[in-house]
């Protein structure tokens, strides 16, 4: 795929939804990582669900400290493998607290050395929080990017590094969202709704369904 056809994808897709952002509800960083935390194997529309009884308790490190594991699993129990989430959220709001003041760091070294805290969930927080051009891949995009032929690669860190070498610059801010939200409700997993896609004449995808 040529730079030209890369660029009126994200031309088109940015036509479509001009300012993307995730589906996960949050105000601050910290709100914003936990929901992130919580979300492993977990839908957006749940973890909404949870936060929204959680938060007006505890939506502050120290806050959910006070709540203690007990307190904050009975909050988040319906979310798939809470008891682990709950775990790691607990032991993150000690390390903010103890290292960082209470307050989310903007930097990936220090957000991978917080628990549960992976490359990806560190990108979602340095581009959705603190504006960073960074790259979050997940299934949908590791799919999107592969199947279209915007970036192929055989692992999540190579599509990373082929988005954030091909994506023009002037899109690179808001691509994760727009790749993420075509994934999910367009460019789905067992057959994509090719018949209603705005970018399907730019596509590489050899075998196109007709699906709306």
């Amino acid at each position: 795929m040529n730079a030209q056809k890369r660029h009126e994808i994200f031309a088109r897709l940015q036509a479509e939804n001009p300012h993307p952002t995730t589906e996960l509800n949050w105000n601050t960083p910290f709100e914003l990582l936990a929901a992130v935390l919580l979300s492993a194997q977990a839908t957006d529309v749940g973890v909404n669900k949870a936060t929204a009884r959680l938060y007006p308790v505890a939506n502050t490190p120290q806050a959910i400290i006070d709540l203690g594991i007990d307190g904050l699993k009975a909050h988040i129990k319906t979310i798939g493998l809470y008891n682990t989430k709950a775990e790691n959220l607990m032991k993150t709001c000690h390390m903010l607290v103890n290292q960082h003041g209470g307050e989310v760091p903007d930097t990936r070294q220090a957000l991978e050395a917080l628990p549960g805290v992976g490359r990806k969930t560190a990108n979602v927080i340095l581009n959705t929080a603190f504006g960073q051009p960074t790259m979050a891949v997940d299934t949908h995009i590791f799919r999107v990017s592969n199947r279209t032929g915007i970036a192929k690669g055989k692992d999540v860190v190579e599509v990373e590094q082929k988005l954030l070498r091909h994506v023009p610059k002037g899109f690179l801010q808001d691509a994760h969202h727009w790749l993420i939200l075509h994934g999910r409700y367009t460019c789905i997993a067992r057959k994509p709704r090719c018949g209603s896609c705005i970018i399907e004449d730019l596509c590489d995808y050899k075998d196109k369904t007709e699906l709306t």
